[in-house]
């Protein structure tokens, strides 16, 4: 199958080595030549343009730094693709703008997939990689194994534009989950724990020995808080605490303060024997959406690791 890669920047170099090293032919562009290098030399063939790459490939992969380079490659790459060409754009990108794309590509009879990824540069160069993929089940079962090559965990997680809902998300999540680490290690430290005694206490404690999205099956996702694992009254207290220390130490900790303000609406409810999750239904609400799976479905996501 003749592959065309497009973008050989930090994420892109290492994925488009993959390929190769997996037997794929591969066609590749970048703007800048000098990029392509290490790729000539491992057998791929240098394209001068994305319209070369979209004429030649049989599928093509984008690796571009967002949404106006992806819709420009877009441009160039419709113009030249045949019919029944799959294009996968490995771009963390809007979910909107890979519709309005997808759109384009229908008319054309180009398959469009966002399929961005999760883990790095290193990741990319060594092959673990998260692929989050939206686009049609039947046509990306066929190219299923040909992303094999680039990630080791390739999940379809629903129709186009699902792919970079689920990066968001994700990236979302772990930007904030920092911003509430940074406030704990100031606090730690400025109340005087040595940083190195700080951080192995906190890998070595419940958050630190868990993966933090499988701690929220049992409770959260089943929108199941009764009866507690650990309640919500006692977590406040050690919130409570942890905000009196940082006052007392001059410490800004505006994550927590939010945090403090949910936990105080749900003890206004009556929810202090609730287990400490159930503030996190306060959100449910104010998005209007509801966030439940079954016992079964949950069990079932942790059994693929």
């Amino acid at each position: 199958m003749k592959v065309g890669f497009i973008g050989l920047g930090t994420m892109g170099t290492g994925m488009a080595l993959n390929l190769r090293k997996a037997g794929h032919d591969l066609v590749v562009h970048d703007l800048d030549r000098a990029r392509a290098e290490p790729h000539e030399q491992a057998g791929s063939v240098w394209a001068d343009g994305i319209a070369e790459v979209g004429a030649t490939a049989e599928v093509v992969f984008t690796s571009l730094p967002g949404p106006t380079e992806m819709r420009a490659a877009g441009h160039d790459l419709l113009g030249t693709m045949r019919r029944g060409t799959a294009w996968f754009d490995l771009t963390t990108n809007s979910p909107t703008v890979v519709r309005d794309v997808h759109a384009d590509c229908r008319e054309a009879g180009v398959e469009l997939f966002d399929a961005p990824v999760s883990g790095g540069p290193k990741g990319a160069a060594s092959g673990k990689l998260a692929i989050y993929v939206g686009g049609d089940p039947e046509v990306f079962a066929r190219y299923e194994t040909l992303l094999a090559a680039i990630g080791d965990q390739v999940l379809l997680v629903g129709d186009i534009g699902a792919g970079n809902t689920a990066k968001l998300v994700h990236n979302c999540a772990s930007i904030t989950i920092r911003a509430a680490i940074a406030e704990v290690f100031t606090l730690g430290v400025k109340a005087g724990v040595e940083p190195t005694a700080l951080w192995h206490a906190m890998r070595q404690g419940a958050i630190g020995r868990a993966r933090t999205f499988d701690r929220i099956g049992d409770r959260y996702l089943q929108g199941r808080f009764d009866p507690p694992s650990f309640a919500l009254a006692l977590a406040n207290k050690d919130l409570r605490l942890a905000l009196e220390l940082a006052e007392q130490f001059e410490v800004p900790m505006r994550c927590a303060e939010v945090v403090s303000s949910d936990f105080q609406e749900a003890l206004d409810r009556g929810w202090g024997s609730r287990d400490s999750q159930s503030p996190m239904a306060l959100q449910n609400e104010r998005a209007g959406v509801t966030v439940t799976l079954s016992a079964a479905e949950v069990q079932t996501v942790l059994d693929r690791g």
